[in-house]
């Protein structure tokens, strides 16, 4: 009740914050439009692994996945001072099968008490590749 006397009593700009109907025109984008600028990678053995906790470990994330079949490498990515994961790692499966295996297992699944996200890595590309911008040399600024 209280609410609804501070709407009437409010200026005209106040009352629409406070209003119930909305007038607005905002349309989410589609579940189906992925991120701008951001390809999804061929299918290949490599996995990219985001959402790790920092508690995460290259052999609790070795043990999640191998689960859905051969792990031949897996990685937490750490800070180099703190020693704490980044946040993201990588799994390698001896197969493409298996890493598809592994992406439907564990994409969107609980590791750490985190919700984690698997996909097919992206490669690497090669150093001094058109496109990406070098960094300027140290001291420097552009």
């Amino acid at each position: 009740m209280a609410a609804m006397r501070a709407a009437v009593a409010a200026p005209r700009g106040l009352r629409r914050l406070f209003s119930t109907t909305t007038t607005s025109t905002f349309m989410p984008p589609p579940p189906s439009a992925a991120a701008p600028g951001r390809e999804k990678a061929d299918p290949s053995p490599n996995l990219f692994v985001s959402g790790l906790s920092k508690r995460t470990t290259t052999e609790k994330l070795r043990e999640a996945f191998s689960q859905f079949g051969e792990v031949v490498n897996a990685r937490v990515v750490t800070d180099r001072v703190s020693g704490y994961s980044k946040g993201f790692g990588f799994v390698r499966y001896a197969t493409v099968e298996e890493a598809a295996k592994g992406i439907e297992g564990m994409d969107g699944k609980f590791l750490d008490g985190w919700v984690i996200f698997a996909e097919y890595a992206r490669p690497r590309p090669p150093p001094g590749q058109p496109g990406q911008p070098m960094p300027p040399p140290y001291g420097q600024q552009y």
